[in-house]
């Protein structure tokens, strides 16, 4: 039988065939990419689609969960300690004596990649479905074209769509509402946008989990103002944007840059992964030394002063129609920490702009001559002064194309 007479199974009898056909194959060892593969393939789909809409499968508990996934990773109990904290508690959760703790569920989700709901245990009336979202909604050709997902060929592989579920339910938010479930702040977020900017913002937490070997612990406390001045003034050096990063990272805070989705206004973007770590997204959308430094620092307040467990803030720094306060505060702190009012409203450059005063107060504030050329610009809502001063393609050649480095 071609490939071109399958049909759809619609019935018992169908379905039959179809299983003995496949067992046939199986016993026969087709070659890889010849004509009996592709079939083998191609009834294995329908096969499975058939199973799952008339034998649907209950939603495992927990533990049986959890014990699931150890046998597919080949785990011990003893490889089990890192989430639960003790052997006696991995011993007394598996064995049902001992209930499973948010901190628990948070490590698992992210360690194993089973979906928190799965582990908090909702019964399946109360759990989101898959049709509460259109994924065909989602940019998934240039999710293919940035090698994100790959592009569907013959009609036995898996389509786009399934991969763009994959996709998501990676980062452990699962599909349906739950992957739509934080609390979206920022004048970067629209309806038209919202499909766009998740797949930007789940590519973000796949990264910043890659990233976390290299980032060290975050204590909440060692952000402050005095912090946010110390970022500041790293701009003074040539390579100040790399050495931003780094002591973000070395304070407990992943930094992925990852360029904005087509049609999305987007800077940056800051959330906590579910498992607490802080995660501050840029996409170097204006690649000027002025907006990179801005855009971090109004970030980084955004995860020392509002960012919740399912809070994520995604911006557009160009937009000054926000009347949120927290938006409002974070614009208020980032400024300050690069210039701050008192030195700003009695320096030339203020009162009288030239490149002499830009170089006048970059020298007294140690801090680069992008960001009061940025400023001036800014206030005066003219974008044509100081252009050379800015720093255009500067962000992208020292994280990207590093050349020599050293201060001013």
């Amino acid at each position: 039988m071609m490939i071109e007479q399958t049909r759809v199974i619609k019935t018992e009898d169908q379905y039959q065939n179809y299983l003995s056909e496949v067992q046939s194959l199986l016993m026969s060892g087709p070659q890889i990419g010849g004509e009996d593969s592709e079939r083998l393939e191609l009834l294995t789909v329908l096969l499975e689609n058939y199973e799952n809409q008339k034998f649907p499968v209950e939603a495992p508990d927990p533990i049986t969960a959890i014990k699931f996934r150890m046998q597919e990773k080949g785990l011990r109990q003893a490889d089990l300690i890192p989430y639960f904290g003790t052997r006696s508690r991995v011993s007394e959760v598996l064995s049902g004596k001992r209930p499973l703790t948010l901190q628990m569920i948070r490590a698992l989700s992210v360690g194993l990649g089973i979906s928190a709901e799965t582990l908090i245990g909702l019964p399946e009336e109360e759990r989101t479905t898959q049709q509460e979202i259109d994924w065909s909604r989602f940019p998934a050709k240039e999710m293919v074209a940035r090698g994100w997902i790959q592009k569907a060929a013959g009609r036995a592989k898996r389509s786009i769509e399934e991969q763009v579920q994959e996709f998501i339910s990676q980062i452990g938010w699962q599909l349906g509402d739950a992957a739509f479930k934080r609390n979206i702040s920022g004048e970067a977020f629209s309806p038209t946008t919202k499909y766009a900017l998740y797949a930007w913002l789940s590519r973000v937490i796949q990264r910043a989990r890659e990233q976390k070997s290299v980032v060290g612990t975050f204590d909440e406390s060692i952000l402050s103002s005095q912090t946010l001045r110390e970022l500041a003034q790293l701009s003074w050096f040539d390579d100040g944007p790399k050495l931003a990063i780094e002591y973000l990272e070395k304070i407990g805070i992943c930094v992925v840059i990852e360029p904005h989705l087509k049609g999305t206004m987007l800077d940056g973007a800051a959330l906590k992964d579910v498992d607490g770590t802080p995660v501050i997204g840029l996409t170097i959308r204006h690649d000027r030394l002025d907006n990179f430094w801005f855009t971090l620092l109004h970030e980084v307040v955004h995860i020392w002063k509002h960012v919740g467990e399912d809070d994520t803030f995604m911006d557009d720094l160009d937009s000054s129609a926000s009347t949120d306060k927290r938006e409002a505060e974070a614009n208020r702190l980032a400024r300050e920490a690069l210039i701050p009012r008192v030195a700003w409203k009695r320096s030339q450059a203020y009162l009288s702009p030239s490149k002499e005063a830009i170089d006048e107060l970059s020298r007294k504030l140690r801090v680069s001559p992008a960001i009061i050329a940025g400023r001036i610009r800014r206030e005066k809502g003219n974008y044509r002064l100081f252009a050379d001063l800015v720093g255009h393609g500067e962000v992208s050649k020292v994280l990207f194309n590093r050349g020599e480095e050293g201060a001013k």
